[in-house]
């Protein structure tokens, strides 16, 4: 009998473009930009589910739910950006994010976003990143649950 890989030849392997691979969609240059487009997809999705819902809310039960739902699509995408730091995701997630608070404050397009975002304690989501880095380093050096690859590779400087 012949081994199951010699039965592929050159011929029948095509590359894909883009993969997913447990939950993440990676593509040929090893980038997160097809992962950060399906992420802000998604989170236009629920924004668009979310219109009908919050104009019968108060506000803030209004900006509870808009922000545990558009703050937990990404939280994956945070996650992951612990390995790639202030890459691809800042500027269409925050796009994601701004949608989101004009949702829920009635803010206009033309109108400044940066002071609606600090009434709400909102952080934008290059600062939610790095906060993510910095919590993640936090935890693995004062050993708190922190996955043993990254305690392992951190040693405390001071």
């Amino acid at each position: 009998m012949t081994p199951a890989f010699s039965v592929l030849s050159a011929q029948n392997v095509h590359p894909e473009p883009s993969v997913r691979d447990l939950g993440v969609i990676t593509d040929s240059r090893l980038t997160m930009a097809d992962h950060v487009t399906a992420v802000c997809k998604a989170g236009y999705y629920k924004l668009r589910q979310l219109r009908r819902v919050v104009q019968s809310l108060t506000s803030e039960a209004s900006i509870k739910v808009t922000g545990q739902r558009v703050h937990q699509q990404p939280h994956r995408l945070l996650q992951l950006s612990a390995i790639r730091h202030n890459r691809h995701p800042a500027p269409s997630m925050q796009s994601v994010q701004n949608a989101a608070v004009r949702l829920v404050t009635g803010t206009r397009r033309s109108e400044h976003i940066t002071p609606v975002l600090m009434s709400l304690h909102w952080l934008p989501v290059r600062r939610r990143i790095t906060f993510k880095v910095a919590t993640i380093v936090h935890k693995c050096l004062n050993g708190r649950s922190c996955s043993m690859y990254l305690s392992n590779d951190l040693q405390y400087a001071g």
